[in-house]
């Protein structure tokens, strides 16, 4: 997920809450009620900035064959670096604590969440953390049942709704304020973005191999910040209303191995919103999800460690529960 600053609750009246079992007239009066409530106070900076970053990225592709294929490989480097820091960082890490890290693994992950611009990992995990405890309700940063849309990418086009404000408040978060790495991460944040996002991934294609700084600019930077920043944005999305649900079906999440490809392995959606505890956040280990690798990788370095997984009879309990009548 991401999000630009200004985007604060507007003051709007009324809140939807869904309670147990209501009769039909009930649930469309407050559904009613919901819609009022939602907000309609567009940022228009953050409507403008996206609309220039994603004109940006399609004037880039343009330069992909003008420029050294070094730069290509840069540029996918990048991209993995600036997913990683969100997948087994501000997810996995930070926002469900499914594995431990030590001291230089959280630098190195705060650094690419930095490279990623996805917000800082406490403001990131504190809304990942409201989206798992209130999902597709208006406390839902992303809620999915205003449409595809707004689960996408509108959502950054308003005004936080003032559930997602007030509830999130709610949350505990001493654990991420406990962090020395989150603390630093979020005191330097703007600084840490202007160089790990766009100078860092610039700077190296032209010093290292001569690549100009215009190409290095829009395909380092630009085009591989827009793609991260979609590939996420479809988990929020895509990964809600496409696929099937073989563990709960009561949820919206969905299994989508198209959003599993493209974001390293966080489209078992359906599997990650029944067990959030799990490292792995995902049935299948290794399979289709480069984000497990790496963590494996970093406990084999010794870097990190106590990985959570749901266990085969948890997960063949949980289908079977979905299978049933």
């Amino acid at each position: 997920m991401v999000a630009f600053p200004d985007n604060e609750s507007c003051n709007v009246a009324g809140r939807y809450e869904p309670e147990g079992a209501e009769n039909h007239e009930e649930t469309e009066a407050k559904s009613k009620d919901a819609k009022k409530s939602r907000n309609r106070c567009i940022v228009w900076r953050n409507v403008i900035l996206m609309f220039l970053l994603h004109t940006g990225a399609l004037y880039a592709i343009i330069l992909i064959p003008k420029a050294h294929p070094f730069t290509w490989i840069w540029s996918y480097m990048c991209f993995i670096v600036t997913a990683l820091g969100v997948t087994a960082g501000a997810h996995r890490l930070w926002s469900h604590r499914s594995y431990k890290a030590k001291l230089p693994l959280r630098i190195f992950l705060a650094a690419a969440n930095s490279m990623a611009f996805q917000n800082d990992i406490f403001e990131w995990s504190r809304d990942h953390r409201a989206h798992h405890k209130y999902s597709e309700t208006d406390a839902d940063p992303h809620n999915a049942v205003r449409g595809f849309f707004f689960a996408h990418i509108g959502w950054l086009f308003v005004r936080k709704h003032k559930d997602v404000i007030e509830k999130g408040k709610r949350l505990d978060v001493s654990d991420l304020l406990a962090d020395p790495v989150v603390v630093f991460q979020r005191k330097y944040y703007k600084t840490s973005v202007v160089v790990m996002c766009f100078l860092l991934p610039t700077l190296v294609p032209w010093y290292f191999w001569g690549e100009s700084i215009w190409n290095s600019y829009f395909l380092a930077s630009i085009l591989r910040y827009t793609i991260s920043l979609n590939v996420a944005w479809l988990v929020n999305s895509a990964a809600h209303m496409y696929g099937n649900r073989p563990y709960d079906r009561n949820i919206n999440p969905r299994e989508n191995r198209f959003v599993t490809l493209g974001a390293i392995g966080e489209g078992f959606h359906n599997f990650h919103h029944t067990f959030p505890f799990d490292y792995s956040a995902s049935e299948f280990g290794l399979r289709l999800n480069p984000t497990t690798c790496f963590i494996d990788l970093m406990c084999w370095l010794g870097l990190a460690g106590s990985r959570k997984k749901a266990t085969p009879e948890m997960i063949k309990a949980r289908k079977l529960r979905t299978e049933s009548p």
